[in-house]
């Protein structure tokens, strides 16, 4: 299967100014492999875009590789990362 945590990274990481705090986790259900991508709180609006825009177009890139079998890639956009217990 491709390796759709590499792509995500590849697509975003040149987009954010920290490229460190960039996850990708993946879950598994019936009809999707989820990808969620949690992103820093100063470059969330970078990755989304005007009137989301960008966001729209990485998620056309992700959907365009194909999978095997009859599960579809969903791409989320985490903009309210989990926050930390202090």
């Amino acid at each position: 299967m491709t390796d759709f945590k590499a792509l995500i990274l590849a697509i975003v990481s040149p987009l954010v100014d920290h490229p460190d705090a960039l996850a990708v986790s993946m879950t598994e259900t019936d009809r999707f492999y989820e990808y969620r991508l949690a992103v820093h709180p100063d470059d969330v609006g970078r990755v989304i875009g005007k009137q989301g825009r960008v966001a729209q177009a990485i998620r056309t890139i992700v959907y365009s590789v194909r999978v095997q079998g009859n599960k579809r890639v969903r791409l989320i956009i985490d903009d309210q990362p989990a926050k930390t217990l202090e």
